[in-house]
């Protein structure tokens, strides 16, 4: 089955591209063309573990958090096999020395139900450092937006901190909205 979007990215009141998402079974494709911009990159939904998603998160995690615990491959099966989780990673078209088309970013969609509607949130999204600035992460977050919507989510909520200013700018491109609110936090101890 195959299925697409496109959408205009807007900044600053000009047009700068035009970004095409292009679905077929599990994977997505994205090109975005734009002045002196053509890339075509992929992003898939991960459905089951493997070596390679193990290896991927073992090293893009450190990247992202140096307090998460590194997840063993029993830990990565069981954080796939959960209904309302989604990992998305994304792999450049371009083949490395070997031929291979490495993970070089993830992201996770957690997707539930409450009594107030269906909720969608993105967790996660680290992109490798060696492939910042290529597009990787506007392809992820892009990319978890449809499923959210397909399941009847009407927003879809993430949080980042002031600092990770890159980070910022990307979901402000993406359409994310900066929200009025606060955020609380319980740290619990381990029994």
């Amino acid at each position: 089955r195959e299925a697409s979007a496109q959408h205009d990215h807007v900044l600053a009141g000009h047009r700068v591209g035009i970004e095409r998402t292009v679905r077929v079974g599990h994977l997505l494709y994205t090109v975005t063309i734009g002045p002196n911009v053509r890339r075509h990159m992929t992003v898939e939904l991960i459905t089951a573990a493997t070596p390679e998603i193990h290896e991927a998160m073992g090293r893009l995690l450190p990247q992202l958090s140096r307090s998460a615990a590194p997840m063993s491959e029993a830990d990565v099966q069981r954080f796939l096999s959960q209904s309302g989780v989604h990992l998305f990673v994304f792999r450049s078209d371009t083949a490395d020395a070997e031929g291979n088309h490495p993970i070089l970013g993830m992201l996770s969609l957690a997707t539930f139900e409450i009594p107030t509607g269906v909720r969608a949130w993105i967790e996660d999204v680290v992109v490798d450092e060696a492939a910042r600035g290529q597009g990787a992460g506007q392809s992820l977050v892009v990319a978890a937006i449809e499923p959210a919507q397909k399941i009847g989510a009407r927003t879809v909520d993430l949080t980042s901190r002031p600092s990770r200013e890159a980070a910022n700018r990307l979901y402000q491109r993406a359409g994310f909205q900066l929200r009025e609110t606060n955020v609380y936090r319980v740290t619990l101890e381990k029994k």
